[in-house]
Parts: C-alpha cells; structure tokens; sequence
C-alpha cells in the first residue's frame, strides 16, 4: 500500500463528489465559525471595559445630571450599562413632574428597552455558533455513511477485495466526520463561553438597573423627608 496514496491530501481529492462537498460545506462553516469566534471576543472585551469605565465615572459621585452630561454623547461611556443609564435619566427627566410610581415606571420601561437592545447586540451571530455546534457532526456523519455506503457498493461489485483497495475509500469517507468535529468543537466551546459572558454582563446590567431605580426614587420629592 502506498503511503501516499494514504495521505489527507490525496484522500480528499480522490474523494467521490459527494464527500468533498460535504467537505467544503464544513470548510465554509468552520471559516464562518472562526470570523464570529474573532469578533464576539473583540465585542465581549469592549463591553466589559466599557462597563468598568462607566461604573467608575457613575460611583465616583456627583449629581446625576452632570453625569448623564459627560456621559451622554460619549463613546467610552454610553455603551451598555452607559447606555441604560441614559435612557432611563432622560426619560425620568422627562416624566418627573408626573407621579413618583409613573416616573420610576417610565424610567425602568427606558433602561429595559436599552438593555434589551444591548443584548440583542452582544446576542448577534451567536445563533450561528449554536447551528455549527449541532449541524456539523451530522454533516460529517452525513459524508461519511455516503462515503462507506459507496464503498461497500464497490466491494460488491468487484471480484475480490483487499485491505490495500477498502482502506483508502473507508479512510475518504471517515475525513468527512473528522471534518464535522473540527467545525463543530470550537463553535461549541466559545458559543457556551460567549453565554457565560453575556449572562455575566446582563447580571450586573439588571443590578445597575436596580441599584439607579433606588437612586431616581430617593430624588422623588415624595420620597424627601
């Protein structure tokens, strides 16, 4: 038997039609994983410095209108926990000569909707690591039963079968669940990192939320002694 004859190379280009596109599926999904893999870290490392930046400027002191002034428009700062901030101050500016309950309730249905959307951003693409994740090992599975199935079809046919002539075309069909598992590990590892981070910052939003909520409710003239 010839070594080369054996080699990943020469396996995949002698692979039947069926198996080297399977293969190049896999490749166009492992590629895919990759770029979201780059680009939800980049996005998850700015969000948690963002949030450090703007907890430090928000517990630093001062009064809540000077802070929603520096903060508002800014870029490092109105980003996240930034972001809610904003959205929940202006709209409790807005409705504060009503009743405290409505203003409050008005305030936290702003910051809601901003860290929906905040985490509807961190969200996108993930779908797309949890799709990679489940599909492709069947994908590959797919080539590979395709692959054995014609394999065996042969060995039928023909008038005698040796390891030398069964071994490169079982080896051709098994590239294709080798090639699943390699798409399919790394998006799932980082897709249940990349979870863990997002619940990790949606935590300390809803915290922030709670924390402000108590803030804006103690400058009620309601709440004034």
């Amino acid at each position: 038997m010839n070594a080369q004859h054996l080699s990943l190379a020469h396996l995949v280009l002698h692979a039947s039609w069926v198996v080297q596109g399977i293969l190049l599926i896999l490749l166009i999904a492992s590629v895919a994983s990759w770029f979201v893999i780059f680009q939800k870290a980049i996005v998850f490392a700015a969000a948690q410095r963002a949030l450090k930046r703007f907890e430090k400027r928000f517990w630093s002191g001062g009064e809540m209108a000077q802070i929603y002034q520096q903060v508002s428009g800014n870029p490092n700062l109105e980003v996240g926990a930034g972001n809610i901030f904003c959205a929940g101050f202006a709209e409790f500016q807005r409705q504060r000569k009503a009743r405290a309950a409505d203003a409050l309730d008005a305030a936290r249905r702003a910051m809601r909707g901003a860290q929906i959307r905040e985490i509807g951003q961190l969200e996108s693409n993930l779908p797309l690591l949890a799709s990679i994740s489940s599909v492709a090992p069947f994908v590959g599975l797919l080539g590979t039963v395709w692959g054995i199935m014609t394999t065996f079809m042969n060995i039928g046919m023909a008038q005698q079968a040796t390891l030398a002539t069964v071994a490169p075309p079982v080896a051709e069909a098994l590239i294709a669940t080798l090639a699943g598992l390699f798409a399919a590990i790394p998006a799932t590892f980082f897709y249940n990192r990349f979870i863990h981070k997002l619940d990790e910052l949606d935590d300390h939003y809803e915290v922030f939320m709670d924390e402000f909520t108590n803030i804006l409710h103690r400058q009620l003239p309601e709440a004034r002694p």
